[in-house]
């Protein structure tokens, strides 16, 4: 049976991925091609799990291939926070929280950068909230809270030291929104997801 469920996992997440290549290949004019790879990460792991989740199956993995995913990960999210294209303008600072939210919100700008931005700086980070978990099963306060909002906040800073991008108080919101959806999710995960020797 689980035979089964790994080959139908990795055909439905890769047909999706295919499916969805023109919107990815949009994202070629605002990201690094990474997002390709980062992409089909994504899709893929979510293809697992939820194949693995409605036949309530589980996955073995230790903790050395869960941290390799994740540095992998975080490798192509580095990337595409710190490598864009050269044609943008990363000057501009925003403090005032939901700003520029309410701006994508009403329609300034183009739908595909407005998507991008709310829905990829949530859900690029949902992983780092599952994970936080899956490796730790009891974090104290300090690193549900602090040490993600203290990470994505020097993120923010380096991309605006660096020019590499803009420093806007509602990419950590969102940010920070996408690490929390983790923690939520991690119950469901878990049920799927066996850490090896934990």
């Amino acid at each position: 049976m689980k035979n089964n469920s790994l080959w139908l996992s990795l055909g439905l997440s890769q047909l999706l991925f295919i499916a969805l290549l023109p919107v990815w290949l949009r994202l070629l004019s605002y990201l690094h091609p990474v997002v390709l790879a980062v992409v089909w990460m994504c899709v893929t792991i979510l293809g697992f799990f939820l194949v693995y989740y409605v036949r309530k199956e589980t996955i073995q993995i230790s903790k050395p291939i869960i941290k390799s995913i994740l540095i992998l990960y975080s490798c192509g999210l580095l990337v595409l926070l710190f490598f864009r294209p050269a044609n943008q303008d990363y000057s501009q600072i925003n403090w005032v929280p939901f700003k520029t939210i309410v701006q994508f919100l009403t329609g300034n700008g183009s739908f595909l950068i407005a998507f991008y931005n709310i829905t990829a700086n949530v859900l690029l980070f949902v992983p780092f909230g599952v994970a936080a978990l899956l490796l730790n099963k009891k974090p104290s306060r300090l690193q549900l809270i602090f040490i993600p909002a203290f990470i994505i906040l020097l993120i923010e800073i380096t991309q605006h030291v660096t020019k590499r991008g803009s420093m806007d108080i509602d990419d950590l919101i969102l940010n920070l929104l996408g690490v929390w959806i983790g923690y939520v999710l991690y119950p469901a995960i878990h049920k799927v997801v066996k850490v090896k020797g934990s």
